[in-house]
């Protein structure tokens, strides 16, 4: 008897477990459903196919598929004259990729003369220095063979030079 007691009691306990569970999902549902939806949403077209136009279109490598470049630069305020480095890592890129660095110069992007490689561990580091005050937006871009500037180009970074 004493067995079978303790088995309703498990049993009890378990369903009584579950149902505050559920009901703990529950209330975090219907409090998430209070919040007003993120915008923009997703549009159904006659087609009846999701329509979405993203900002900012992945980029294709023609090494590996997906590629991406992340940058940073040290320091973001520098001299005229003073060097600044520009480190970051590829991802989808072979090693012994070419880079080149660019900044922005009447709405295009120009080649500033440095360039680097991909190196092992997928990392790289190019530094220039500027002959000009002023703010300098810079990215790495990555060359093709025939080096002209690639598909895969990295974030852009702010440097103040004065």
């Amino acid at each position: 008897m004493s067995f079978t007691r303790s088995r309703s009691v498990r049993a009890l306990t378990a369903g009584t477990l579950s149902a505050a569970l559920l009901s703990a999902g529950t209330a975090g549902a219907f409090a998430a459903n209070d919040k007003p939806s993120p915008s923009p949403t997703p549009t159904m077209t006659t087609s009846a196919t999701p329509s979405v136009t993203p900002s900012i279109r992945p980029t294709a490598s023609p090494t590996t598929g997906m590629a991406s470049i992340s940058l940073t630069a040290k320091p973001t305020s520098a001299k005229v004259g003073q060097t600044v480095v520009f480190a970051g890592r590829t991802k989808g890129l072979k090693v012994g990729s070419p880079l080149v660095l660019q900044h922005l110069k009447n709405g295009k992007w120009v080649a500033l003369g440095a360039t680097g490689k991909v190196k092992t561990g997928s990392s790289f580091a190019v530094s220039t220095t500027f002959k000009t005050k002023g703010t300098q937006t810079v990215r790495i871009a990555s060359l093709t063979r025939s080096g002209k500037v690639g598909k895969v180009v990295s974030n852009t970074v702010t440097v103040t030079v004065s």
